[in-house]
């Protein structure tokens, strides 16, 4: 996650979705107990509850967030589908901002290109990573693949939606491990920059001015 920026709905994007979002492979039942999260948002009324799942051919993030916007009350269910490498494989958003609706499917093919709802999305080669910047959730994906040591930092571009505007664009991201549970983190693009804390299970448990976890049971 990076902070959501204000920007006006795009009302061009269309949301008949259907009632539970779905994954592309068909639901392959885990082979673990979900590790879950909940977090209180901090600069408005908000909360998300989130759970990792391991499947047979990888992993599944899965979640809600309810918030406050200047635009009006959110409602929105997120899933990340990752593989055993945590490479992202796809994703799927659905939900309502004030009087707007919408449903998104994004994809990664094996030669790295992205596509949201089934368009071409440029300029995105060599992300790895899917990043949504209205939940807390996402940071665990990326901080588990690069599983970077103590002392050393890395630069983590990554395919990234925000709302309300629901497009599909490149965040240059910025990762250096401080200690065994805490992370600086910044993004120039996005102004923010601060120190994450996570729990056993990898999940945000402190995200300065935003998100702090309430509760938390770690399986994997």
């Amino acid at each position: 996650m990076s902070p959501t920026k204000t920007k006006r709905p795009n009302k061009s994007i269309n949301a008949d979705a259907p009632h539970r979002l779905r994954s592309p492979s068909g639901g392959t039942p885990p082979t673990v107990m979900p590790t879950t999260a909940l977090w209180e948002r901090i600069d408005v009324p908000g909360h998300d509850a989130c759970q990792l799942v391991q499947v047979k051919d990888g992993w599944k993030l899965q979640g809600m967030a309810v918030f406050r916007h200047e635009v009006g009350p959110a409602s929105i269910e997120y899933l990340v589908e990752c593989d055993l490498d945590w490479q992202c494989r796809s994703g799927q958003i659905r939900g309502w901002l004030g009087a707007h609706k919408w449903q998104l499917v994004i994809q990664r093919s094996e030669n790295g290109s992205w596509s949201l709802n089934n368009s071409p999305v440029r300029g995105l080669q060599g992300c790895v990573d899917l990043d949504y910047g209205f939940t807390p959730a996402t940071n665990l994906t990326q901080l588990r693949r690069i599983d970077i040591e103590i002392g050393r930092s890395v630069d983590v571009p990554v395919a990234w939606i925000d709302l309300p505007e629901a497009t599909l664009s490149l965040l240059p991201q910025r990762y250096e491990r401080r200690s065994s549970k805490s992370y600086w983190y910044e993004s120039s693009a996005a102004d923010y920059a601060g120190l994450i804390e996570v729990a056993d299970s990898g999940f945000a448990k402190n995200y300065p001015g935003l998100w702090r976890m309430v509760s938390g049971v770690s399986s994997t």
